[in-house]
């Protein structure tokens, strides 16, 4: 994980194997800027939908992507992740974010605020 992350890409293990979240993160890691860290994790809750990847980041509206399946989806994901790290509250509008998300976004939940308001 780079010393300096503070967005986090996660990979759903669960529902397709910790070797398919594997392969997804070696396909990925390259493509990413450099301030963010991959974390497998046990279910997201989109068991219907694998994989699953979420996006978060401190401050920062979070996002989860499912249906990844494709190299179309990993070269959108990091497109969005550049996207993602270029805002400052994460907020993206579906129309903003790479096309081949937009029919595989899950949830965007708005960020939580000191004193913990969204």
């Amino acid at each position: 994980m780079p010393e300096n992350s503070d967005h986090f890409l996660l990979i759903c293990e669960t529902c397709q194997g910790s070797d398919s979240a594997d392969a997804l993160r070696t396909a990925i890691a390259d493509k990413l800027p450099s301030c963010f860290a991959i974390r497998g994790v046990s279910c997201m809750a989109g068991c219907s939908h694998p994989t699953t990847v979420g996006f978060q980041a401190a401050d920062k509206a979070q996002y989860l992507f499912g249906r990844i399946s494709s190299a179309q989806d990993i070269e959108a994901l990091a497109a969005f992740a550049w996207q993602y790290q270029d805002s400052a509250d994460g907020w993206t509008n579906a129309t903003d974010r790479p096309s081949a998300l937009y029919t595989k976004t899950l949830s965007r939940m708005p960020r939580i605020l000191s004193g913990g308001q969204a």
